[in-house]
């Protein structure tokens, strides 16, 4: 049996793009980009050129670009170089309740590092309120942080409009667009910003950390002459090369194709109700990533139901993949205060198509109701 493969929000399969550039680069750039001889100025040149493509993608200068070796490393990189370097103005630090465990985890060392921690709340479909965001900002806030998009449920975060918040506070927002990142735009406003190249097409073990101008941040690692001080460690030139062209390749495919996986996630969003009775769709319904479709079934484990889609041929998530392996529910279904059993993420990659979606809506009853009989539930 083939398998559909419904979980592009832990990884989006390799673009061919990627493929191609990143074959090409393991034979051109291999050498040290740092030294002078003639292998190593063109394997330098590629990864200036890999710098210059993400930096149009993002709207930034390459000087503020950095690889690093994953989104979570970037994030770490992001969060601690800015409350290392304001210091003497505060060691507050704002978040919302749904960031991506990256954030959160940071968090919590700062936190037990002497630092302070506002977690800024959200509504029933995931999204904070800019209003209570501003309010949470203090005369010592070193750094705010707010995710551009859901990693769970696909929601669209206030991220203009927080950002002119901290403008007017001066205090520096940074952004987790990891899941954003080649399918919708980031608002501008921001200071610094992470993202994940294996999430639009890329390689794993590429990152990608921006630091603007004007931004205070200090290295939180030793000093090291990689990346412009502040990531340390031998370039991943190949890596870089093949990240820039799934990151172009990608968003130009989503320009066109994200409509048309907008209307499938409309499909699942409207038809499972009506298939399934005591099922919650989660999520705000237009504020959105295109691809993405979160629901709880009641009376179901979400990891039963899981394996028994992928017997049936279907690959899809419950929750965040960084989470996934504790039986803690997930933190970001407890903060909107929505059902947290038998929760199924539904992420659509790039070229589904709508037969594998209706084939997935026909067998996903016959599967829910299975369960609920082995678990001794049945139909009112």
């Amino acid at each position: 049996m083939s398998v559909a493969y419904f979980d592009a929000a832990s990884t989006e399969p390799l673009h061919p793009a990627a493929r191609e550039a990143l074959i090409t680069a393991l034979d051109g750039g291999w050498a040290d980009p740092q030294r002078l001889y003639g292998d190593a100025r063109r394997t330098r040149l590629l990864l200036d050129q890999a710098r210059a493509r993400i930096a149009v993608a993002f709207g930034v200068r390459p000087d503020e670009t950095f690889f690093t070796t994953s989104g979570t490393q970037a994030v770490h990189l992001a969060m601690l170089g800015a409350l290392s370097a304001r210091r003497r103005t505060g060691r507050h630090l704002v978040v919302s309740a749904v960031e991506h465990s990256s954030v959160l985890h940071t968090a919590a060392l700062h936190e037990r590092d002497g630092g302070k921690v506002t977690t800024v709340g959200v509504d029933r479909t995931g999204r904070v309120d800019p209003e209570e965001f501003a309010a949470a900002l203090r005369p010592d806030t070193a750094l705010a942080c707010l995710q551009s998009a859901n990693h769970e449920v696909g929601t669209l975060q206030p991220v203009a409009e927080v950002a002119e918040a901290c403008r007017a506070a001066r205090v520096p927002l940074f952004v987790d667009a990891a899941q954003s990142a080649g399918r919708t735009e980031v608002p501008a406003g921001w200071s610094l910003l992470a993202a994940s190249a294996h999430k639009w097409g890329g390689p794993p073990g590429v990152g990608v950390l921006v630091v603007r101008k004007n931004t205070r941040w200090r290295s939180p690692l030793p000093e090291d002459e990689r990346e412009g001080r502040r990531v340390p460690g031998f370039e991943n030139v190949p890596g870089a090369v093949a990240a820039a062209a799934a990151l172009e390749a990608y968003a130009a495919e989503m320009d066109r194709d994200g409509p048309r996986l907008s209307a499938l996630v409309d499909r699942i969003r409207e038809r499972v109700p009506h298939l399934i009775e005591d099922v919650e769709v989660i999520g705000d319904p237009v504020r959105r990533l295109p691809h993405l479709v979160t629901f709880s079934c009641l009376y179901v484990e979400g990891e039963a139901l899981l394996t028994e889609l992928d017997r049936l041929g279907f690959a899809v998530s419950s929750g965040s993949s960084c989470t996934a392996d504790t039986l803690r529910p997930s933190h970001v279904l407890e903060a909107m205060g929505v059902i947290t059993h038998g929760n199924v993420r539904v992420s659509l990659p790039r070229g589904t198509s709508a037969t594998d979606v209706d084939r997935f809506l026909a067998v996903l009853p016959g599967a829910v109701a299975r369960l609920r009989r082995t678990a001794g539930v049945t139909s009112q």
